[in-house]
């Protein structure tokens, strides 16, 4: 399986990321130090299309697959790559809280803690629909891992497109997420620009 090794922070300084969209509260101190060339457009598309397969931590192949999938939907082709990254099981369990990053995310599901309407799902690109009950299984809920992690996710804010019990460790997904409640700072347009050559 192919793994990105890449240090967080340094990617996100290069990509010009703040590290909170990752679920990650450091603050690099080191400034980028770029020369003053004006990047091109396709190195601007090019920088969209890294940024957004960073966050969600999807490679090359998938992010591909995903992009073909959208622009065969109806509606805009950007809106439903972002959707459609947005609903991958790994990103709802970030996004209820239930873990600090999208890649603990992916482990949780990984090692088989996560039921989506009652069956054990561990594939963490499974598209949920709107609907669906996402929950953390019983004989994992009582574990201190949990615990810690609530303490740090507490705060952070749920969707609107999300419905979650926190002390239960479950949700339910109310409906798709538009774009406008998906706050990733990726310009899609680019990265359709960039693949539609």
């Amino acid at each position: 399986m192919a793994v990105n090794r890449v240090p967080v922070l340094k990617r996100c300084r290069s990509l010009g990321l703040d590290p909170v969209y990752l679920g990650i509260d450091k603050k690099s101190k080191r400034e980028l130090k770029r020369s003053n060339r004006k990047m091109s457009e396709y190195g601007l598309q090019l920088r969209e299309k890294q940024k957004a397969k960073f966050i969600y931590g999807v490679l090359e192949k998938p992010f591909r697959n995903y992009y073909k999938k959208a622009v065969k939907m109806p509606g805009m082709a950007g809106t439903n790559l972002m959707v459609l990254l947005e609903n991958r099981l790994d990103n709802v369990i970030f996004r209820m809280g239930f873990a600090r990053t999208r890649k603990e995310a992916r482990q949780i599901v990984d090692h088989k803690h996560v039921l989506v309407n009652g069956k054990q799902i561990n594939i963490p690109s499974y598209q949920v629909k709107a609907g669906d009950t996402v929950e953390i299984k019983e004989k994992c809920k009582g574990s201190q891992r949990y615990k810690d992690i609530l303490e740090v996710t507490g705060g952070r804010l749920t969707p609107e497109w999300l419905d979650v019990d926190a002390e239960a460790l479950k949700g339910t997904v109310k409906e798709l997420p538009t774009r406008e409640a998906i706050d990733v700072p990726v310009n899609e347009v680019l990265i359709i620009e960039l693949y539609s050559k």
